[in-house]
């Protein structure tokens, strides 16, 4: 009879086992009988604090040496530009306003230097761009040796700006110039490349596109490497040859990258200060001797540290920050044209 029990007793157990109702299964549910974790303990909060903490701590870094470096200088610069501050006495300032701003409108070297810079931006960033859209559509072919052209093509571009100005200042050099001689052997008078308005602008340019025609290159021979082949194979079915897909079919395709080089190449074109201070040697910071090339990196540096008006040179710096908010307007405006257009 205990026997014939104990045996009645076993598959109600194992039945009642596997409805859940006993314990032992809702402490096997939880991991062996350990207690689930509170979430209000002070691990559970420590690891909600570093889940949201930890992404805000590693880009901080860059926040520190933006704020530290750039953000207060640039606030202090502000101030600067309000007030008048000599180079040879920091400590004192004196209260002026928009008195350097005034100033500057109102001054023809600030007017010359705009232009100049206009100038010299224009003749270096249009060559420069085509030069390096059609070396990029020669370096898109399959050729011997892609990777060296490569390379050369970005030479240029390590190379620093005190070689590559001064290799140029030999080139174009009154006695004994590479340049000059090259016009005397084909009959064309020498021209004095420091002291003319355009030879000098034209001069300066000429650095600029050597130096960044190859990086430009490189970028638009990325962009041309991520056109659909199946674009270049309908215009062939529909018969446009190697020029007429250039045309339609590549260019269109690369309108958003040559936004972007036109934007930067003119904000570096605003920024020119290294190869026309290099290029006029000793009155390299006034632009020549009737400041034909002093752009407004020039002037903002002769004003600041040759001058020692910080003041004015603070507002000049000032306005090329506010040209260069200008000319980001215009890029999203373009772009979002472009946009719509498509």
């Amino acid at each position: 009879m205990t026997s014939s029990k104990q045996a009645l007793a076993h598959p109600a157990s194992s039945a009642e086992a596997a409805s859940g109702s006993q314990p032992g299964a809702a402490r096997g549910a939880h991991g062996s009988g350990t207690k689930p974790p509170d979430q209000g303990s002070w691990r559970s909060r420590l690891y909600r604090w570093d889940m949201k903490a930890s992404p805000y701590a590693f880009i901080s870094p860059f926040f520190i040496i933006f704020g530290a470096f750039s953000l207060i200088p640039l606030l202090y610069t502000a101030w600067y530009s309000l007030h008048n501050v000599q180079l040879s006495s920091l400590d004192t300032q004196t209260w002026a306003g928009l008195d350097n701003y005034k100033n500057l409108l109102s001054s023809d070297f600030f007017w010359n230097a705009l232009k100049n810079t206009f100038t010299i931006g224009v003749i270096s960033t249009v060559p420069q761009l085509m030069a390096a859209i059609g070396l990029a559509h020669l370096l898109n072919y399959r050729l011997r040796g892609s990777t060296v052209w490569r390379v050369v093509m970005l030479t240029p571009y390590a190379t620093s700006v005190a070689a590559a100005t001064l290799v140029f200042t030999l080139l174009y050099s009154w006695d004994g110039g590479m340049i000059n001689w090259f016009l005397h052997f084909v009959g064309i008078d020498p021209i004095n490349w420091r002291e003319s308005d355009w030879g000098s602008q034209f001069a300066v340019s000429s650095i600029v596109i050597w130096r960044w025609t190859g990086y430009n290159a490189l970028i638009y021979l990325a962009a041309m490497q991520a056109i659909p082949t199946d674009l270049y194979e309908s215009a062939a079915i529909d018969g446009a040859n190697r020029w007429q897909q250039f045309r339609h079919v590549t260019i269109p395709q690369l309108r958003p990258t040559i936004l972007f080089t036109v934007v930067v190449s003119t904000i570096g074109a605003t920024q020119l200060f290294g190869e026309p201070l290099l290029f006029g040697g000793v009155s390299g910071s006034k632009g020549g001797s009737e400041h034909q090339y002093q752009t407004l990196g020039l002037y903002m540096y002769d004003q600041g540290w040759i001058i020692g008006n910080l003041g004015k040179a603070s507002a000049i710096a000032w306005s090329m920050f506010l040209i260069l908010l200008i000319i980001a307007v215009i890029n999203m405006l373009v772009t979002r044209r472009m946009r719509k257009s498509q």
